[in-house]
């Protein structure tokens, strides 16, 4: 008869191993009711041994309602029960992870979409230089990476898993709402203010992210029975990784656009893209405390970190005071730890030897939400009627990740294996490690090719001066640094974009010629005119009239040769427009966005220009200001302008006679013209080389401890990850180079430097073929002694 729907019930509930789960069934049925049948016949015949240990003799006292909800079986390590046989029951898969994997979803969505737009907003938004965003982003993904060490301790020794991420999510949940407030103008109006602010909503989500990390994983474990359910965990943890890369992928696709597409303020909607992380935050919180009544939630047990710094610790101070010589330092902990303990340390110091290069790795890629992003935003996005934001390129890493991951088990290892090529770690690792490297070199060449694009810049002692020719004639202008005069037609631009000075000031003379008598309205000009140009200074000379006598305008402010950082177009207007037209007003350009343009009153009057502003890569219709200060419903003219590129757009008004205003596009710094498309190589590369370095090294690391040591090893592995970014802290701080081109190919020559000093030391390396375990020592036949098991002779195997 089976017992089971009496006696089998969540391990929690009873202080029973696991291996005690199981269901009876009686091989001598009396005619009885089950309840009975277990009072009058299992209970009595439990042994001694089991009903002390596992079945406190009050248990056999209750009703036996109580029993069905307390009693397991009581079949295991030295329990029998004569007359019952018993198997193992299929358990349920538990409810609970569900709730889980919803919560990490939900956090990594906040992370990496707040992570992909970060460095935009210390740029843009904080106005920090391009160095200073990288090495402030830089800095919080370290704290990011030491924090989960301090989460693991907490976690482990005092609050266990529940708790911990319970409370450190509340801190993380105030952190994304503190940047999110800060990124709303009309809250932080002071730039200082808004500073201080943003840095303490990082701080708190360092602590939240980083504090979480080691436990979430670690509890969605929890729920689960070993070893029956070792199947189910394996496949929770194969739910878990996607979800964290669904996460990742969805958010850094997202983001962006509601930074960019969405404007709050007249500005973009930062305040809107960190957001939606802070509420998708909440909502992974809420989702943790929905699945409580399920949970299976273990009592802190103690953390091993702490065990093992503590030893390490006190060897240090014993060998120290101590003059005895022992075979290893450690063994001057002998006194105070036990032996497998310390065996178990020098196995993993042995293991950590190894990653002493290995955070050169993520040196170079973390730089993706850096460094790669701002080489992103020099480049064209255009897709058709679709545009790339720079900071949506991130997205391809976590793409491939969930694309290529499958096809390395099932087809490029495989394939490797037959070729005897990368069939061990180490050489996967050597190899990621190298392909890293080799996708900063493409980085690197790929910046070369953009740097053709970029505008040359204005140095000391020189000037670059654009004329524009107003008038409705052709014009000859002479000047004191060109041999030979020059011919511009109606509306037609010279650029001289280099022209030496003797000073930083220079009084120009420009000689000029035309035939009055077809220049429409202008009746007198003088043959020289003159104008005072500056050093570093892109100036724009106006060759026009007011009223009807030609003037030089050096249109004030000058231009700005630099592209916009966001990688968007970037415009201003110059005008002569008719005195009826009221200061104030604005001219007005339209596309799928629409702009203002104010028409100021200057000392040059009608005949000025503004300053410039972003827009989006459109075709605009140009509308003019009535004399009541509102619009024209008639457009005067359009124009286009593209990602990257800078410009002038003149509005004049008619010199001819006619009653035609016209509208005219210049370009000051040229479209982007190499497509972010060509990033995808680069990516690809360092994806594939994730794929071999990172995946392949925590595989690594796990089998290679020992049990006792596998979250030590996981607590150190994302030490490295903040070690290398403090690696790109130290080289964008000390700026070796002016040319981001240089500071790719140094970083790619560090990565193979590095990867010969990991080469020198997995050389030696000996390999365990256990599950994980490593013996102490074993005798090598035909020798006498004990042989390492860390270590070879063997420098051609690794």
């Amino acid at each position: 008869m089976q017992l089971n729907q009496y006696y089998t019930r969540s391990s929690k509930n009873m202080n029973l191993p696991t291996s005690l789960f199981a269901r009876m069934t009686a091989s001598e049925c009396p005619h009885t009711h089950p309840k009975q049948q277990f009072i009058n016949h299992a209970l009595p015949r439990i042994d001694d041994t089991c009903r002390g240990k596992y079945l406190p003799q009050t248990h056999t006292q209750q009703r036996p309602q109580r029993l069905k909800r307390r009693a397991h079986a009581f079949c295991s390590e030295g329990c029998t029960v004569p007359g019952f046989h018993f198997h193992p029951k299929k358990l349920a898969y538990p409810k609970s992870v569900f709730f889980i994997i919803g919560n990490e979803f939900c956090e990594r969505f906040s992370y990496y979409g707040m992570k992909a737009i970060l460095t935009l907003y210390l740029k843009f938004q904080l106005m920090f230089s391009e160095d200073d965003s990288t090495i402030i982003y830089h800095v919080w993904a370290m704290l990011c990476y030491f924090t989960p060490v301090i989460g693991a301790i907490i976690a482990d020794t005092f609050l266990g898993r529940f708790r911990t991420i319970f409370y450190i999510s509340i801190i993380y949940v105030i952190g994304n709402a503190v940047l999110s407030i800060s990124a709303i103008p009309p809250i932080m109006p002071d730039l200082n203010t808004k500073i201080a602010v943003s840095l303490i909503g990082l701080l708190l989500i360092a602590l939240g992210t980083g504090g979480i990390k080691p436990c979430v994983s670690a509890f969605g474990g929890d729920q689960f029975v070993l070893p029956q359910q070792e199947r189910q965990l394996a496949q929770f943890f194969s739910i878990f990784y996607f979800s964290i890369n669904a996460g990742s992928l969805i958010s850094t696709f997202v983001t962006p656009v509601l930074r960019d597409d969405v404007k709050c303020f007249n500005d973009d909607c930062y305040s809107l893209a960190f957001g939606v992380p802070a509420v998708l935050m909440l909502v992974a919180l809420i989702l943790f405390l929905l699945g409580f009544s399920m949970y299976t939630i273990k009592p802190p047990e103690g953390n091993i970190v702490v065990r093992v710094g503590s030893c390490v610790a006190h060897a240090l101070r014993s060998k120290s005071k101590s003059k005895e010589k022992k075979e290893h330092w450690l063994d001057y902990a002998s006194d105070k730890y036990e032996p497998k303990l310390i065996n178990d340390v020098k196995i993993l110091l042995k293991i950590l030897v190894l990653y002493i290069p290995l955070p050169f790795f993520w040196a170079l890629f973390d730089q993706q939400g850096s460094r790669w992003t701002f080489q992103a935003t020099r480049m064209s996005g255009d897709i058709g009627g679709w545009t790339i934001k720079p900071d949506q390129m991130q997205v391809i890493n976590p793409f491939f990740i969930l694309m290529l991951i499958p096809i390395f088990d099932s087809f490029v290892y495989p394939l490797l294996a037959k070729c005897n090529i990368l069939t061990k770690p180490l050489t996967r690792i050597f190899a990621g490690g190298v392909l890293a490297g080799v996708a900063f070199l493409i980085s690197g060449f790929l910046e070369l090719r953009l740097e053709t694009t970029y505008p040359v810049p204005v140095k000391s002692l020189e000037t670059r001066l654009s004329f524009i020719n107003g008038l409705p004639c052709d014009v000859t202008l002479g000047l004191p640094f060109e041999e030979e005069q020059f011919t511009l037609k109606h509306l037609e631009e010279k650029v001289l974009k280099s022209v030496a000075l003797d000073g930083v000031e220079y009084d120009l003379k420009v000689s000029l010629d035309l035939d009055t008598s077809n220049c429409g309205n202008i009746e007198h000009f003088d043959n020289v005119l003159r104008t005072k140009v500056f050093e570093k200074t892109a100036h724009v000379i106006m060759i026009t009239a007011d009223s009807n006598v030609v003037k030089l305008v050096n249109v004030d402010p000058p231009d700005e040769i630099e592209k916009s950082n966001e990688g968007l177009p970037r415009l201003r207007m110059l005008y002569n427009l008719e005195q009826n037209i009221p200061f104030d007003s604005a001219v007005v350009i339209r596309g799928e966005s629409a702009y203002r343009f104010f028409i100021s009153e200057t000392d040059q009057g009608y005949i000025s220009g503004t300053k410039f502003m972003d827009v989006e890569p459109e075709t605009f219709e140009v509308f003019l200001p009535t004399e009541d200060n509102g619009t024209e419903s008639t457009s005067i003219g359009s124009f286009s302008v593209k990602m990257g590129g800078v410009y002038d757009f003149m509005v004049h008004k008619p010199l001819d006679g006619t009653n035609e205003t016209s509208v005219t596009i210049y370009e000051v710094t040229p479209a982007n013209t190499i497509h972010m498309l060509w990033l995808i190589p680069q990516y690809f590369i360092i994806t594939v080389s994730e794929i071999m370095f990172s995946i392949t090294g925590l595989e690594f690391s796990f089998m290679q401890a020992p049990s006792s040591m596998k979250s030590v090893l996981q607590a150190a592995w994302l030490l490295t990850v903040a070690f290398g970014n403090l690696i790109v802290v130290i080289i964008a701080e000390a700026k070796f180079f002016e040319r981001q081109a240089l500071e790719f190919f140094l970083f790619a020559v560090l990565m193979f430097v590095d990867m010969v000093a990991f080469a020198a030391l997995a050389v030696r390396y000996k390999y365990v073929d256990q599950n994980g375990e490593i013996e102490d020592s074993k005798e090598k036949p035909g020798k006498s002694g004990k042989e390492n098991e860390a270590y070879s002779d063997d420098e051609t195997n690794f």
